[in-house]
């Protein structure tokens, strides 16, 4: 059964940019030849792909066409950007959607960019999503790659170790000197404000996890924002876990202190990308591979989740 090309393009759109009408202004047609075109792809597949709402999003049938259709797209814009030609028109920038937890986009990720060729060119799509969650983008085939938690090799995905991103427990010096003044217990940190980047942000009660097996519920403040979360911490409104690439300076500038000196979180980072045949996508894992060599920790124990020893604590569970 051969799929038309303009119906994969319009359903894919619809996807990208949430709505029938944004779809169309991207295409260069109305909406009503979008939605004939998604019609008549869902008539043919026999499936509904997409679900009408605010914004559009794919059906659980539709997002196994997304990926698909991705594909397909990077696939086609690099052969017409090799065959070149007079007609600029075919050589359009490729699009590349990427997960990458805000951490790593703040601190490491952004020389992936200068570490990139200037050619061919590449439209960047960011996702911000948590290291432990960027995998599910992957499954969907929402993004073509994704820095994860996770060392588990998706479907259809490469993986490879990245490097360990280590967060320490700290907050301002008077914060610790007021709620910590005897060391860090379960007591202590039931009661002690916490800071949380968002609901996904777990790495605080892992944090917790090796002092009480207690399930804690202490006050919390919600900061989605990296330079946000530690400019709150310098500021003594709660604790929480900063990535050492932050906290460091800040230490040693005597604005931070460690709440529990001695214990910290490694988080190994893993890169997925699609298992398929683009240059580009060769070019962008070699330009990360390269960045997070010299950005993370590279420590072979610590990348595969090593026991640390006693003065360490253990592992994040992430």
């Amino acid at each position: 059964m051969k799929i038309d090309n303009a119906q994969l393009a319009a359903f894919a759109m619809v996807v990208r940019e949430g709505s029938f009408e944004a779809a169309a202004r991207k295409l260069h047609v109305t909406p009503s030849a979008v939605s004939q075109r998604i019609k008549l792809l869902e008539e043919r597949l026999g499936q509904v792909l997409i679900r009408r709402a605010t914004p559009c999003q794919a059906t659980d049938a539709g997002k196994t066409l997304v990926r698909y259709t991705e594909e397909l797209a990077l696939l086609e814009s690099e052969m017409l950007g090799t065959l070149g030609g007079a007609d600029t028109t075919l050589q359009a920038p490729l699009r590349m959607p990427i997960a990458v937890n805000a951490d790593s986009l703040e601190s490491w990720f952004f020389a992936v960019f200068d570490a990139m060729p200037t050619e061919p060119a590449i439209s960047f799509d960011l996702r911000v999503e948590d290291q432990d969650h960027s995998a599910a983008l992957l499954r969907e085939g929402t993004v073509m790659a994704a820095v994860s938690a996770s060392p588990t090799p998706i479907q259809g995905c490469t993986v490879e170790p990245l490097g360990v991103m280590r967060y320490l427990a700290v907050s301002s010096p008077a914060y610790v000197a007021r709620h910590f003044p005897a060391g860090v217990d379960a007591a202590t940190l039931a009661s002690a404000p916490m800071l949380r980047f968002n609901l996904k942000d777990a790495l605080q009660q892992q944090f917790i996890a090796r002092f009480t097996t207690d399930a804690l519920q202490p006050p919390t403040h919600m900061v989605p924002s990296v330079h946000g979360f530690v400019a709150l911490a310098q500021r003594g409104l709660g604790w929480g876990m900063v990535p050492e690439h932050f906290a460091l300076p800040a230490i040693a500038a005597g604005d931070l202190v460690e709440i529990a000196p001695g214990h910290h979180l490694d988080v190994p980072l893993h890169w997925h990308r699609w298992r398929l045949g683009s240059q580009a996508l060769h070019a962008l894992t070699s330009a990360v591979r390269v960045v997070a060599r010299d950005a993370l920790r590279q420590d072979a124990r610590e990348i595969t989740g090593r026991l640390p020893s006693a003065d360490e604590g253990r592992p994040s569970a992430a």
